[in-house]
């Protein structure tokens, strides 16, 4: 008769192959986030499971830095502020020119108000069939949880945007009361949209009924409730941007004023007057600028260190 404690043994060896070998297969366990770590978070998903990220580093941008789009700031910050007081609030569609100050506001509303208890869950769009989880996850909460989605549009034939239209207006489950939606988008209905598909409109009574391709794009924007559009910025705004940026970065006041001509210039290059070119261009000006005044500073000779040296 054999060892019992030997058989004990082979079985346990077996046993632990076998869950090395199944371990793989099983999703990964339920990471449970801190939320004491940061006031941003993003979605991380991997084999089939996902969690939150803390964002610990964040852009040190205000309100008061984003310059010529009063009407857009005012509107999505009232928004926001009856969010946080536990008020009616809509989710929010932003779009228009690229670099015009979109996502940029919605860090600028983050600083603002972290203490107040809002943070921000960034999701990006290859991650938005998870919208579900990350809405269960986030219910209860005490917080109130902005998820923002950035340069969001989809393709023809990309499912991915029924998740997102489940989560904003069509489950019968209702979305937690302390989470919105803020996306920003070029596109204002956030698909393509085809000329072809105008040829299905017909005409009931006196009204243009549009076809069921472009009904279903509409219907995607239409979820959100209020919907927030930016504008190219003209040359005075966006030279306006370039001298409040100017004078952040510690510039002098004839510095600010002999930069128009090359910031004129340099958005040209760039083929926009936007907030980011004017931006891009008063760190490149500033830097240039303190570079030449380090180097410009007086260096001792050395001939003249030793005479130094030895009169000490």
């Amino acid at each position: 008769m054999s060892d019992p404690l030997a058989q004990l043994a082979s079985f346990l060896a077996r046993a632990e192959r076998l869950l090395d070998r199944l371990e793989p297969l099983l999703p990964p366990a339920e990471r449970v986030p801190d939320w004491s770590a940061a006031h941003a978070f993003r979605w991380r998903s991997a084999n089939g499971s996902g969690y939150l990220q803390a964002i610990r580093r964040l852009p040190q941008i205000r309100l008061a830095d984003l310059r010529d789009i009063d009407e857009q700031k005012a509107r999505l910050e009232s928004n926001t502020r009856q969010f946080i007081a536990g008020l009616p609030a809509n989710n929010v569609l932003l779009t228009g020119a690229r670099g015009s100050g979109k996502s940029s506001l919605i860090k600028a509303l983050l600083n603002e108000y972290a203490r107040q208890g809002l943070r921000v869950i960034e999701v990006e769009k290859a991650e938005l069939t998870d919208l579900p989880q990350i809405v269960e996850l986030l219910d209860e909460r005490p917080e109130r949880f902005i998820i923002f989605c950035d340069d969001l549009s989809f393709e023809s034939g990309d499912a991915r945007y029924k998740a997102l239209k489940v989560v904003l207006d069509g489950s019968f489950a209702a979305a937690p009361e302390n989470v919105l939606i803020y996306a920003t988008s070029n596109r204002r209905h956030l698909m393509p949209e085809y000329f072809a598909e105008n040829l299905e409109s017909r005409r009931v009574g006196e009204e243009i009924h549009p076809g069921e391709a472009v009904e279903e794009k509409i219907s995607l924007s239409e979820r959100f409730g209020l919907w927030i559009s930016f504008y190219p910025f003209d040359q005075e705004a966006y030279l306006d941007i370039v001298a409040h940026w100017l004078r952040s970065f510690g510039c002098r006041p004839d510095e600010v004023a002999g930069s128009e001509r090359a910031a004129l210039n340099f958005a040209v290059e760039r083929g926009s007057r936007s907030g980011r070119v004017a931006w891009q261009f008063a760190r490149d000006w500033a830097g240039h600028q303190q570079s030449r005044g380090a180097s410009a500073a007086p260096v001792l000779p050395a001939s003249s260190s030793k005479r130094a040296r030895s009169r000490s």
